[in-house]
């Protein structure tokens, strides 16, 4: 009896490691299609050749809400899409959970936003997010042209919802684009996220 929930312990935390080993920085990033909010499937591999961000989101959740109601998420997403990187949000909500939102939804929430991602995703069986090993919103990933991942973290270093703290944070996100767009190593490459848990 010890011995089987002993190896099965094991195994959990060898998947679990396993599942963060595959979204860490310099490996490849895992492939997805995934249905944005008018109904067109998207998958990711259709955007090699480009720099790509991924943007785990909830609008329930307050330090979402502390990013976009400060205005900080969608300049950052206007800057880079005119550099021709391709932004896609995700919203990896269970769609069992009270705080899943539906595409319509999410396209209002958008609008009333003035955000700008290429395309906001419904990943409603959490599997992307999990494929991840996305813990929270925000979670944030930049993938090169080739497909590996060059940054994984958080979205800025004030680990706060307050939106007073996004005038003074430290974007990571904006730093590792414009290193790597300039062709440079990421200076930092891994940050712990912050934020509300995924609800999967």
């Amino acid at each position: 009896m010890l011995a089987h929930a002993l190896r099965s312990i094991s195994i959990g935390f060898a998947l679990a490691a396993a599942t963060s080993w595959a979204a860490a920085p310099g490996t490849a990033a895992p492939d997805f299609t995934l249905t944005d909010t008018s109904g067109k499937p998207v998958r990711l591999s259709d955007y090699k050749g480009k720099f790509v961000v991924l943007e785990w989101t909830n609008p329930d959740c307050p330090f979402v809400q502390a990013q976009y109601n400060a205005g900080a998420m969608q300049p950052l997403q206007k800057e880079w899409a005119a550099k021709d990187v391709v932004w896609l949000s995700i919203n990896s909500t269970n769609q069992d959970h009270g705080e899943y939102k539906t595409p319509a939804q999410m396209n209002a929430w958008i609008k009333d936003k003035q955000a700008a991602p290429k395309a906001v995703l419904l990943d409603g069986t959490s599997a992307t997010g999990r494929a991840y090993a996305a813990k929270t919103t925000p979670h944030m990933f930049v993938i090169d042209p080739a497909g590996r991942i060059v940054y994984n973290g958080a979205i800025d270093d004030k680990r706060s919802a307050r939106e007073s703290d996004r005038k003074t944070a430290n974007n990571y996100v904006r730093a590792a684009l414009a290193e790597a767009t300039a062709g440079k190593p990421v200076t930092v490459a891994s940050t712990s996220p912050y934020g509300c848990s995924i609800k999967y």
